[in-house]
Protein backbone atom coordinates (compact mmCIF):
# COMPACT_ATOMS: atom_id res chain seq x y z
CA UNK A 1 0.00 0.00 0.00
CA UNK A 2 1.38 3.41 -1.00
CA UNK A 3 2.35 5.85 1.74
CA UNK A 4 0.08 8.86 2.03
CA UNK A 5 1.92 12.01 1.05
CA UNK A 6 1.54 15.40 2.66
CA UNK A 7 -1.12 17.10 0.55
CA UNK A 8 -1.40 20.82 -0.13
CA UNK A 9 -4.26 22.35 -2.09
CA UNK A 10 -4.24 25.82 -3.63
CA UNK A 11 -7.33 27.86 -4.45
CA UNK A 12 -6.45 31.02 -6.34
CA UNK A 13 -8.51 33.98 -7.42
CA UNK A 14 -8.91 37.72 -7.34
CA UNK A 15 -11.38 37.53 -4.41
CA UNK A 16 -12.82 40.87 -5.52
CA UNK A 17 -14.37 40.67 -2.94
CA UNK A 18 -14.18 37.30 -1.20
CA UNK A 19 -17.63 35.84 -0.48
CA UNK A 20 -19.27 32.77 1.01
CA UNK A 21 -19.17 30.94 -2.34
CA UNK A 22 -15.37 31.06 -2.35
CA UNK A 23 -15.06 30.11 1.30
CA UNK A 24 -17.57 27.27 1.25
CA UNK A 25 -16.06 25.74 -1.89
CA UNK A 26 -12.56 25.77 -0.40
CA UNK A 27 -13.71 24.32 2.92
CA UNK A 28 -15.76 21.55 1.30
CA UNK A 29 -12.84 20.60 -0.94
CA UNK A 30 -10.49 20.30 2.00
CA UNK A 31 -12.96 18.25 4.02
CA UNK A 32 -14.08 16.01 1.15
CA UNK A 33 -10.62 15.26 -0.23
CA UNK A 34 -8.77 15.27 3.07
CA UNK A 35 -6.07 17.79 2.18
CA UNK A 36 -3.57 18.54 4.94
CA UNK A 37 -3.60 22.19 3.93
CA UNK A 38 -5.91 24.38 1.86
CA UNK A 39 -4.27 27.67 0.90
CA UNK A 40 -6.15 30.59 -0.63
CA UNK A 41 -3.97 32.68 -2.95
CA UNK A 42 -5.16 36.15 -3.89
CA UNK A 43 -3.67 37.06 -7.26
CA UNK A 44 -1.81 40.31 -7.83
CA UNK A 45 -2.73 41.00 -11.44
CA UNK A 46 -4.09 38.04 -13.43
CA UNK A 47 -3.34 38.36 -17.14
CA UNK A 48 -6.53 36.63 -18.28
CA UNK A 49 -9.00 39.14 -16.82
CA UNK A 50 -9.62 42.83 -16.28
CA UNK A 51 -7.80 44.55 -13.42
CA UNK A 52 -9.64 44.15 -10.11
CA UNK A 53 -11.50 47.19 -8.87
CA UNK A 54 -9.52 47.56 -5.63
CA UNK A 55 -5.87 47.09 -4.73
CA UNK A 56 -4.36 43.65 -4.24
CA UNK A 57 -3.51 44.59 -0.65
CA UNK A 58 -7.13 45.47 0.10
CA UNK A 59 -8.36 42.21 -1.43
CA UNK A 60 -5.86 40.30 0.70
CA UNK A 61 -6.88 42.17 3.85
CA UNK A 62 -10.53 41.30 3.20
CA UNK A 63 -9.58 37.65 2.72
CA UNK A 64 -7.61 37.67 5.98
CA UNK A 65 -10.67 39.02 7.78
CA UNK A 66 -12.87 36.33 6.24
CA UNK A 67 -10.51 33.57 7.40
CA UNK A 68 -10.34 34.70 11.03
CA UNK A 69 -11.33 31.81 13.29
CA UNK A 70 -11.11 29.20 10.49
CA UNK A 71 -7.92 27.21 10.96
CA UNK A 72 -8.84 24.89 8.09
CA UNK A 73 -8.21 27.59 5.48
CA UNK A 74 -4.91 29.47 5.16
CA UNK A 75 -3.95 32.71 3.43
CA UNK A 76 -0.91 32.57 1.13
CA UNK A 77 0.21 35.97 -0.16
CA UNK A 78 3.11 34.83 -2.32
CA UNK A 79 1.58 36.13 -5.55
CA UNK A 80 1.10 39.58 -4.03
CA UNK A 81 4.60 39.59 -2.60
CA UNK A 82 6.07 38.56 -5.94
CA UNK A 83 4.34 41.45 -7.73
CA UNK A 84 3.94 41.88 -11.45
CA UNK A 85 1.61 39.80 -13.62
CA UNK A 86 0.27 36.70 -11.92
CA UNK A 87 1.01 33.38 -13.61
CA UNK A 88 -0.08 30.16 -11.93
CA UNK A 89 2.84 28.26 -13.43
CA UNK A 90 5.30 30.61 -11.69
CA UNK A 91 3.55 30.02 -8.36
CA UNK A 92 3.69 26.26 -8.79
CA UNK A 93 7.37 26.33 -9.78
CA UNK A 94 8.13 28.45 -6.72
CA UNK A 95 6.26 26.01 -4.46
CA UNK A 96 8.01 23.00 -5.96
CA UNK A 97 11.41 24.54 -5.21
CA UNK A 98 10.23 25.34 -1.69
CA UNK A 99 8.52 22.02 -0.85
CA UNK A 100 10.47 19.51 -2.92
CA UNK A 101 9.25 16.76 -5.21
CA UNK A 102 7.50 14.47 -2.70
CA UNK A 103 4.73 16.76 -1.44
CA UNK A 104 1.44 16.47 -3.32
CA UNK A 105 0.29 19.84 -4.65
CA UNK A 106 -3.20 20.32 -6.08
CA UNK A 107 -4.37 23.45 -7.86
CA UNK A 108 -8.15 23.82 -7.59
CA UNK A 109 -10.34 25.54 -10.17
CA UNK A 110 -13.82 25.57 -11.64
CA UNK A 111 -14.82 23.82 -14.85
CA UNK A 112 -15.09 27.15 -16.72
CA UNK A 113 -11.45 27.89 -15.95
CA UNK A 114 -10.43 24.40 -17.04
CA UNK A 115 -11.96 24.85 -20.50
CA UNK A 116 -9.89 28.00 -21.08
CA UNK A 117 -6.69 26.53 -19.65
CA UNK A 118 -5.00 26.59 -23.07
CA UNK A 119 -4.96 30.40 -22.83
CA UNK A 120 -2.91 30.33 -19.62
CA UNK A 121 0.82 31.04 -19.65
CA UNK A 122 2.80 27.79 -20.21
CA UNK A 123 -0.34 25.78 -19.50
CA UNK A 124 1.16 22.45 -20.60
CA UNK A 125 3.64 22.73 -17.74
CA UNK A 126 0.96 22.79 -15.01
CA UNK A 127 0.46 19.01 -14.76
CA UNK A 128 4.24 18.61 -14.56
CA UNK A 129 4.14 20.56 -11.30
CA UNK A 130 0.83 19.70 -9.65
CA UNK A 131 -2.50 17.94 -9.81
CA UNK A 132 -5.51 19.84 -11.13
CA UNK A 133 -8.68 19.47 -9.07
CA UNK A 134 -11.72 20.74 -10.95
CA UNK A 135 -14.94 21.55 -9.14
CA UNK A 136 -17.87 20.67 -11.36
CA UNK A 137 -21.61 20.78 -11.12
CA UNK A 138 -23.33 17.38 -10.76
CA UNK A 139 -23.47 15.58 -14.10
CA UNK A 140 -20.68 17.59 -15.78
CA UNK A 141 -18.25 15.62 -17.94
CA UNK A 142 -14.92 16.52 -19.49
CA UNK A 143 -15.46 17.30 -23.21
CA UNK A 144 -13.66 15.21 -25.83
CA UNK A 145 -11.21 16.71 -28.30
CA UNK A 146 -13.74 16.57 -31.14
CA UNK A 147 -16.53 18.35 -29.29
CA UNK A 148 -17.59 21.76 -30.52
CA UNK A 149 -15.78 24.62 -28.84
CA UNK A 150 -13.12 22.43 -27.23
CA UNK A 151 -9.39 22.80 -27.79
CA UNK A 152 -8.08 19.46 -29.14
CA UNK A 153 -4.59 19.72 -27.61
CA UNK A 154 -5.99 20.68 -24.22
CA UNK A 155 -8.65 17.97 -24.24
CA UNK A 156 -6.17 15.28 -25.30
CA UNK A 157 -3.83 16.27 -22.49
CA UNK A 158 -6.59 16.33 -19.89
CA UNK A 159 -8.12 13.04 -21.02
CA UNK A 160 -4.75 11.32 -20.75
CA UNK A 161 -4.21 12.62 -17.20
CA UNK A 162 -7.68 12.05 -15.76
CA UNK A 163 -7.40 10.27 -12.42
CA UNK A 164 -9.09 9.76 -9.06
CA UNK A 165 -8.88 11.28 -5.59
CA UNK A 166 -6.51 8.48 -4.57
CA UNK A 167 -3.88 9.93 -6.91
CA UNK A 168 -3.77 13.07 -4.77
CA UNK A 169 -2.34 11.08 -1.86
CA UNK A 170 -0.21 8.56 -3.73
CA UNK A 171 1.39 10.85 -6.33
CA UNK A 172 2.91 14.31 -6.10
CA UNK A 173 1.51 15.64 -9.38
CA UNK A 174 0.13 14.83 -12.80
CA UNK A 175 -3.56 13.93 -12.35
CA UNK A 176 -6.75 15.70 -13.30
CA UNK A 177 -9.42 14.99 -10.69
CA UNK A 178 -13.05 16.04 -11.17
CA UNK A 179 -14.96 16.77 -7.99
CA UNK A 180 -18.75 17.17 -8.17
CA UNK A 181 -19.92 19.80 -5.74
CA UNK A 182 -23.02 21.96 -5.35
CA UNK A 183 -21.81 25.55 -5.43
CA UNK A 184 -23.45 28.51 -3.74
CA UNK A 185 -24.86 30.81 -6.45
CA UNK A 186 -22.96 33.90 -5.30
CA UNK A 187 -21.05 36.17 -7.64
CA UNK A 188 -18.41 38.80 -6.82
CA UNK A 189 -19.70 40.71 -9.84
CA UNK A 190 -23.19 40.74 -8.33
CA UNK A 191 -21.81 42.00 -5.00
CA UNK A 192 -19.91 44.82 -6.71
CA UNK A 193 -23.03 45.79 -8.66
CA UNK A 194 -25.13 45.88 -5.50
CA UNK A 195 -22.60 48.10 -3.75
CA UNK A 196 -22.24 50.38 -6.76
CA UNK A 197 -26.03 50.87 -6.85
CA UNK A 198 -26.25 51.58 -3.13
CA UNK A 199 -27.84 48.24 -2.19
CA UNK A 200 -26.68 45.88 0.54
CA UNK A 201 -24.90 42.57 -0.18
CA UNK A 202 -25.37 41.47 3.43
CA UNK A 203 -25.52 37.67 3.90
CA UNK A 204 -23.55 37.10 0.67
CA UNK A 205 -20.17 37.64 2.34
CA UNK A 206 -18.76 37.71 5.89
CA UNK A 207 -19.86 40.64 8.04
CA UNK A 208 -16.22 41.54 8.71
CA UNK A 209 -15.58 41.87 4.97
CA UNK A 210 -18.69 44.00 4.45
CA UNK A 211 -17.61 46.26 7.32
CA UNK A 212 -14.17 46.65 5.72
CA UNK A 213 -15.80 47.55 2.39
CA UNK A 214 -18.01 50.14 4.05
CA UNK A 215 -15.17 51.60 6.13
CA UNK A 216 -12.98 52.03 3.03
CA UNK A 217 -15.87 52.97 0.71
CA UNK A 218 -14.94 50.29 -1.80
CA UNK A 219 -16.94 49.45 -4.94
CA UNK A 220 -19.01 52.61 -4.69
CA UNK A 221 -20.03 54.66 -7.71
CA UNK A 222 -17.54 57.37 -6.79
CA UNK A 223 -14.66 54.90 -6.66
CA UNK A 224 -15.82 53.08 -9.79
CA UNK A 225 -15.85 56.29 -11.86
CA UNK A 226 -12.59 57.59 -10.43
CA UNK A 227 -14.26 60.49 -8.55
CA UNK A 228 -12.75 61.71 -5.27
Amino acid sequence: MATKRHTIALFGGTFDPVHFGHLRMALELRQALGFDEMRLLPSHQPRHRQSPGVSSRQRSEMLALALQGCDELLLDERELNRGGDTYTVDTLEELRKELGQEVSISFCMGSDSLLTLHRWHRWQRLLELAHLVVVTRPGWHLPKSGDAGSNPKLMDLLQSHQGTATDLYEQALGSLVLREQTMLPISATEIRQLLNSGQSPRFLLPATVLQYIEDHQLYTKAVATGDQ
